[in-house]
């Protein structure tokens, strides 16, 4: 595992073309915002790991897209992680 320490505003970029931001930081939570491809399916551990091992529902809808948010370049998924 790579530890890294980010501070407000600062980027992560993973294989050039996902690149992950952080917003904020306040108390115990970080607030991330992560910029992907369509075809890049992002999601929390334990959404993942609520899903059933053998289904056949692919991360990704059939025709490739996911739903973003208009409002904001960065994907629509900004993500509060708690420690």
């Amino acid at each position: 595992m790579l530890v890294l320490a980010r501070r407000d505003g600062e980027e992560i970029v993973i294989n050039g073309n996902v690149r992950i931001t952080v917003l904020e930081t306040r108390g115990g939570q970080v607030r991330l915002g992560i910029t992907a491809p369509p075809t890049v399916p992002i999601l929390r551990c334990e959404v993942l790991d609520r899903r059933p091992q053998s289904s056949d529902t692919p991360l990704i809808p059939s025709d490739g897209n996911q739903s973003r948010s208009n409002d904001s370049p960065i994907m629509s998924g900004v993500i509060a992680i708690a420690r």
